[in-house]
């Protein structure tokens, strides 16, 4: 304790780099538990698999983690190898109870085995019949409270839809847990399907939508049953594919590796690679931390060699004095170690919030975490002391205390290696972290090719009243234009089988994305027309005969230019007509994926929003004069709201999360290595400050003496950038192919990053060295 507070300086380096790194650690393994703790709750999850789909058409080969609806029933009725199944179809309901009402979004309709195959626990209600009967309906705990308060609600009533369907409370269950798939606050029973939707899904085989899950018996081999799937789908819809010019392909994914691992492009889900990368981060700064205490206690040792000296005439053994040092830095790290505790108990909600998610509720929700970072505090004390503690007790007295030691050449040479390495892992993650930034840039000026600003998007859930509300619009002086649609850009669309006429004149079969608008759509929302023309009202045809196409699905045909496409025929989901028009591809999905074929046509029965351009001016004034109108014409739903670019800009969330979360964590990596150059700094012109004292007789100047004390530091910087930058190209390389539409790696990428690092370095150096370059030389040399 005498020597930490003799020494505080530098005491208080190795307390806050251990503390930062350990606390940085910690955080990131709370995360990366998170993340890969999806599902594990459910007590059969290993038994738990998802039936996923790849449909292949003529034209292309579709990869969805849904099925149809008859698929997973059929399944449970053919195979004795599963024990159970449940289909899970995400929807959005108008929930009404007196004076209450929410578009609840966060809902399912689920088969009545969902509390048999998913471990939700119920507080109120059966698990076995909750969800038997239609228009039965399990509340999570804060939804039953958001309705009935804290009373018992089941066997209690509210109305479904807008056709306010009565539909009575069968159950409550506990609020499922973040880390899961399957998230409602309702559930719904599946066989309200007919009632709700007018019509049952169960016959329709090629109507995909649903999510499945099959619970297999315990010791199935789910290889051997997926072998058995082609047979399965022969048997019961080989005709009808046939026809159709299309085969489905069906796979089995563990759940457990669905979240993390899944590659079907209709998942919402996590990242492995980001998982990867934020566990190389950790260990990273956890080393540099460890690094620091190395070089700091070695670049001591000619300070405590007399003190070893000394123990060693007066009888210590070596493994004394090695239990000693040993003991001295798990001393350290038990400091550290409170102080880490502190620090991630302030920390944790505002981790949570840069991760966008509930990691952890509290520093002591899972007492295991604490004794964790207890026995790693304990171990970087045994593992980083190991070394310090050999080359100290290893000195022969006789040579230290008749004043001929000096620091061996193998020391200077060892901290010099690790300072390259700190530098390293500092300069890849500099580089890392501006290619995140740009590529985050990069795809927010990216030319999106529609217009997304001041558009108001409202969801009408199809409202009988849409077309009353929708023509009260244009007596606000604010609202500019208003236009239908069943999809705006990053909400989703749907997708239609069809069949268009290829440039060999073939009725090509595939499945299309769609939208169906009206005739403002295009207009409003500023797209190019580059052949043909778009929707009018002076051609009666489009209602029901026109569509309108991208330039993808123009290529998908195989024409060589626009115009080719005009007049061609198309059949798509009992209409049929010609090709109208060709619009410029415009971005509908995120920059990560690539731009798929797309359809446009007019069908009024399936407007879903309403895209209201509003002016910028006044624009409270405005909205709370679309809210007067939407609560006079349609009192029963809830006004809601969104801003397209808002909207829009949500589906990069994930990235700029990941971004922002790998920012902090590069900059504390970036800041403890700078901590133990400072260290070093300051130790080694401490030891030269006779030389410097000399040398400022001599003549030297301050610039002089900055540039000796700096200089060697400078050259590992370099050394340790030549070798971070392959290494950083390599891995970004890899990282940006996740992305459809990327920046290119640029060479002055790396070069800003080796500015940024010998910058960081210079002026943590120079602190000391121009702190020693000004000071007096006749107080380092009155002792000579």
């Amino acid at each position: 304790m005498r020597n930490l507070w003799k020494h505080k300086v530098f005491s208080f380096i190795n307390i806050l780099g251990l503390s930062v790194g350990m606390t940085a650690c910690f955080l990131i393994y709370l995360y990366v538990s998170f993340e890969t703790s999806y599902d594990d709750f459910n007590s059969k999850a290993d038994r738990i698999y998802r039936v996923v789909t790849d449909i292949k058409t003529p034209s292309d080969m579709l990869h969805w983690s849904s099925t149809s609806a008859p698929m997973a029933i059929n399944m449970r009725n053919d195979f004795p190898e599963v024990e159970s199944a449940v289909r899970v179809s995400y929807q959005s309901f108008l929930v009404r109870k007196d004076d209450i009402k929410f578009q609840e979004k966060n809902t399912i309709m689920a088969d009545s085995t969902l509390f048999n195959i998913f471990d939700f626990p119920l507080i109120y209600g059966d698990k076995r019949t909750a969800l038997k009967e239609p228009m039965s309906i399990v509340l999570s705990q804060t939804a039953a409270k958001k309705y009935f308060g804290d009373a018992d609600p089941v066997g209690k009533t509210v109305l479904l839809t807008g056709s306010a369907i009565n539909s009575t409370i069968t159950g409550v269950m506990k609020d499922i847990p973040e880390n899961s798939q399957i998230k409602a606050d309702m559930i719904v029973s599946m066989s309200s399907q007919k009632q709700v939707n007018g019509n049952s899904l169960d016959s329709q085989w090629a109507n995909f939508g649903l999510v499945s899950y099959l619970l297999l018996k315990p010791g199935t081999n789910p290889q051997s049953l997926a072998a058995k799937f082609p047979r399965f789908l022969d048997f019961h819809t080989g005709k009808q594919l046939k026809d159709a010019q299309m085969s489905f392909t069906l796979f089995l994914e563990p759940l457990r590796e669905v979240y993390l691992r899944s590659t079907r492009d209709d998942s919402a889900s996590g990242n492995i690679y980001n998982v990867y990368i934020f566990s190389i981060i950790a260990v990273f700064i956890l080393l540099i931390a460890c690094i620091n205490f190395i070089n700091l206690t070695t670049a001591r040792s000619a300070e405590r060699a007399k003190e070893v000296g000394i123990r060693k005439v007066a009888g210590a053994e070596r493994t004394q004095l090695m239990r000693q040092f040993i003991g001295e830095s798990i001393l350290l790290c038990m400091i550290a170690f409170v102080i880490t505790v502190i620090l991630s108990i302030i920390l944790i909600p505002l981790f949570n919030q840069l991760a966008g998610k509930t990691i952890s509720t509290g520093f002591f929700q899972h007492p295991s975490n604490v004794l964790l970072l207890f026995l790693t505090a304990l171990g970087i004390g045994c593992i980083a002391g190991i070394y310090p503690a050999l080359v100290l007790s290893s000195y022969k007295p006789i040579i230290v205390l008749k004043g001929r030691f000096a620091t061996g050449t193998k020391g200077i040479l060892l901290r010099e290696v690790l300072v390259v390495l700190q530098f390293t892992i500092s300069i890849a993650l500099i580089i890392s972290t501006i290619v995140v930034y740009n590529q985050m840039k990069y795809m927010r000026n990216q030319q999106l090719g529609f217009d997304k600003d001041h558009l108001m998007i409202i969801d009408t859930n199809g409202d009988n009243n849409k077309d009353a509300f929708k023509q009260s619009l244009s007596t606000i002086p604010g609202v500019l234009s208003t236009s239908y649609c069943s999809s705006v850009p990053g909400s989703g669309n749907s997708t239609a089988y069809s069949k268009v006429q290829n440039k060999n004149g073939d009725m090509q079969t595939a499945s299309l994305d769609v939208y169906f608008v009206d005739f403002d759509y295009l207009t409003q929302y500023k797209m190019q027309v580059i052949a043909g023309r778009g929707f009018s009202k002076q051609f009666g045809t489009d209602t029901t005969q026109a569509m309108v196409i991208n330039e993808s699905t123009a290529k998908l045909l195989g024409y060589t230019s626009p115009q080719q496409a005009i007049g061609r025929n198309f059949d798509q989901w009992g209409r049929q007509g010609k090709i109208i028009g060709v619009i410029k591809d415009f971005h509908y999905q995120s920059l990560q994926q690539p731009i798929r074929p797309l359809t446009i046509r007019i069908e009024p029965g399936g407007y879903q929003f309403i895209s209201i351009k509003v002016a910028a001016t006044n624009l409270p004034s405005t909205i709370k004069s679309i809210e007067t109108n939407w609560n006079r014409i349609i009192p029963n739903r809830p006004f809601d709201y969104t801003f397209l670019d808002e909207s829009f800009d949500k589906q990069y969330r994930a990235e700029d999360r990941f971004g922002n979360l790998f920012l902090n964590f590069a900059i504390l990596a970036i800041f403890i290595s700078c901590l133990g150059l400072l260290g070093l700094a300051s130790y080694s012109t401490i030891q030269r400050t006779k030389e410097i004292g000399v040398r400022k007789v001599m003549g030297a100047s301050v610039s002089n003496i900055v540039n000796l004390l700096s200089k060697d530091f400078l050259k590992l910087v370099l050394i340790a950038f030549l070798i971070a930058t392959p290494i950083a190209a390599i891995g970004m390389y890899k990282w940006l192919q996740s992305f459809a539409y990327r920046m290119n790696l640029s060479v002055w990428t790396f070069l800003l990053a080796g500015i940024i690092a010998t910058l960081i370095a210079f002026i943590t150096v120079s602190y000391q060295a121009i702190k020693a370059a000004i000071a007096n030389p006749v107080k380092s040399l009155r002792t000579e």
